[in-house]
């Protein structure tokens, strides 16, 4: 099975900027759809933006307007570009490929830590 490897995460106050980058050991085309998800401290993991090959792209509530979700299909990297971070985006993002029923293709990769300060 691939992995996945995320990075780019880090400190920054709100108002920031951070990208995070997602390097899938797969080639990615055979995937429709790639995602990020996030987890902060005491809550469940949720999806944040979907990018699918044909260039659509969705995003949850909380993050629509500010984030942005990318895919290279010819290096294999998925980016998720957030602007004016808020607290409330603090979280460890994960990046995978949404299978059915909520599961997903791949296992977990270690995540990247967002940690935005007020």
């Amino acid at each position: 099975q691939g992995q996945l490897m995320e990075s780019g995460g880090g400190f920054v106050q709100a108002g920031g900027s951070l990208r995070l980058s997602c390097a899938i050991t797969r080639n990615i085309n055979r995937y429709k759809t790639v995602a990020w998800y996030r987890q902060a401290p005491g809550n469940q993991r949720e999806l944040v933006a979907t990018a699918s090959i044909d260039g659509d792209s969705n995003y949850s509530d909380s993050v629509k307007g500010r984030f942005a979700i990318s895919r290279d299909n010819v290096n294999n990297v998925v980016y998720l570009q957030m602007n004016n971070l808020k607290p409330e985006d603090t979280a460890v993002y994960y990046c995978n490929v949404p299978g059915s029923l909520g599961s997903t293709y791949f296992h977990w990769g270690q995540g990247t830590q967002v940690t935005v300060s007020s």
